[in-house]
């Protein structure tokens, strides 16, 4: 993938995380993410950093995915 790519998929991954904390009302824990200092406009860092950057935005967004069906899923009665 090329890096202006990896740039487009890392802006994308931003507006998802944006869009799912507002529709949803729940912040998703980005420490990992935040801690690198890469954002999408971060044009001038390197190719791995924006790498690494979407990897640990995937990370938190599917972690807070999970976390909110889990919390949806209504147990089954015990008889």
């Amino acid at each position: 993938m090329k890096k202006q790519e990896l740039i487009h998929l890392h802006g994308l991954l931003a507006e998802v995380s944006n869009h799912f904390e507002h529709r949803h009302d729940r912040e998703i824990d980005l420490e990992k993410y935040e801690s690198q200092g890469v954002r999408p406009t971060s044009i001038h860092k390197s190719k791995t950093d924006h790498k690494d950057a979407v990897f640990a935005l995937a990370e938190g967004i599917t972690t807070a995915m999970a976390d909110r069906a889990e919390s949806e899923t209504v147990p089954a009665a015990a008889d």
